[in-house]
């Protein structure tokens, strides 16, 4: 198992406070990797307009560090800010790290005329040229995201040590969403990749479980043919891609996910008033329906949150809070760790039908059931 925690706030915080929470959980997972994304950023020290892209990486060698400087020039982007981090190399375990890169550009000129989707696709796009660079030249150069108003940290080593060694107590970056995971290698061997939290186009997830429909799965949606489907080091970074087809390609609402991944028997769908489109949904997205234990906790670029279970429910997750600060973690101690002036008697667990939704004004859960209706016109 894996350990999860995320926390969402009106006002800035630091991701460190998310690590200690981790701490308090630190028996569920082994120390090989740790996970961050943040949202709505803050800078101490940069004035950040969350409309610039951010790259967040690693560059491994000083000619990885070469190359990605050339591959964002050729691309028309110019460099607005250059974070460095307060490296403590003693308590960095791999030894192959010549820069943590967290950078701020400004999107090219010849982007002015492009639309709002065009220009996701053309950042998706170079994204995945730096990484395939990174793979050509032995995986010197690693490049988790780049998007607007988003950091991506993935390093191997526990989390507070993390933390401590990159500097995130110092209160130099904020956020208002930090979504963190430690990662138990039971499945693979360490890939940086291979860490959650699982970011495409805005759209981030984490999981705590397995997914023994993994390989169905990953080749229906290799079948697709869309550039931002590859990888899977993991058998969980399938749940950010069903989430961004679902919200981003078919354009439902994100209560469509739980419909997709887990959907409702023949006898239920029979009596919803939406059975019709929610059977020819299932019956089209059949091959993206999960098999568990899962816990999957989620983003989206408006500061939506989400958590939902499968229906074997033997991977817990609790959510708690209180109007302009909530946080969901693997165990009630990591809530507790997290926002401990909370009325813990409003504490929810999800059961296998419901959907929890922490909406970007944050100031109430939204807990919604497969078996109410979608919110969406065509379903009607």
């Amino acid at each position: 198992m894996c350990r999860l925690a995320m926390k969402t706030a009106s006002e800035p915080f630091s991701p460190f406070s998310v690590l200690q929470a981790m701490e308090a959980m630190q028996e569920g997972y082994d120390g090989s990797g740790l996970g961050l994304l943040l949202r709505g950023l803050k800078f101490a020290d940069y004035k950040y307009n969350a409309a610039d892209p951010i790259l967040s990486g690693i560059a491994h060698s000083e000619a990885a560090l070469a190359r990605l400087d050339q591959i964002m020039d050729k691309g028309g982007f110019t460099l607005k800010y250059d974070h460095e981090f307060d490296v403590k190399k003693e308590m960095i375990e791999a030894q192959d790290r010549h820069k943590y890169v967290l950078r701020v550009y400004k999107k090219p000129a010849s982007w002015s005329k492009l639309s709002v989707e065009q220009i996701e696709h053309e950042l998706m796009l170079t994204r995945l040229a730096l990484r395939a660079d990174g793979e050509a030249h032995g995986n010197d150069l690693t490049a988790f995201s780049l998007w607007p108003d988003v950091v991506m940290i993935k390093e191997v080593g526990w989390p507070l040590d993390i933390g401590l060694a990159l500097g995130l107590d110092s209160g130099r970056i904020t956020s208002r969403i930090c979504m963190a995971q430690g990662r138990q290698n039971t499945n693979y061997g360490i890939n940086l990749y291979a860490c959650h939290p699982f970011f495409i186009q805005g759209v981030a997830t984490m999981t705590n479980g397995e997914n023994t429909a993994f390989i169905p799965i990953k080749d229906w949606l290799t079948g697709r043919a869309y550039p931002g489907y590859i990888g899977y080091q993991s058998d969980s970074e399938v749940f950010a891609h069903i989430l961004h087809y679902v919200t981003k390609q078919l354009k439902l609402p994100l209560e469509a996910y739980k419909h997709v991944i887990t959907p409702l028997k023949n006898e239920e769908l029979a009596v919803h008033p939406q059975g019709d489109f929610l059977r020819g949904l299932r019956d089209a997205c059949r091959r993206l329906i999960i098999d568990g234990p899962n816990a999957v906790i989620g983003t989206l670029p408006d500061e939506t949150s989400m958590l939902v279970m499968d229906a074997k429910k033997m991977r817990p997750a609790t959510v708690g809070g209180k109007p302009g600060e909530w946080a969901i973690a693997s165990e009630m101690c990591g809530v507790d760790a997290m926002i401990p002036d909370r009325d813990r008697s409003k504490d929810f667990q999800p059961m296998r039908e419901h959907t929890v939704i922490i909406p970007p004004d944050r100031q109430e859960l939204q807990i919604w059931s497969q078996f109410d209706q979608l919110p969406i016109h065509q379903a009607a």
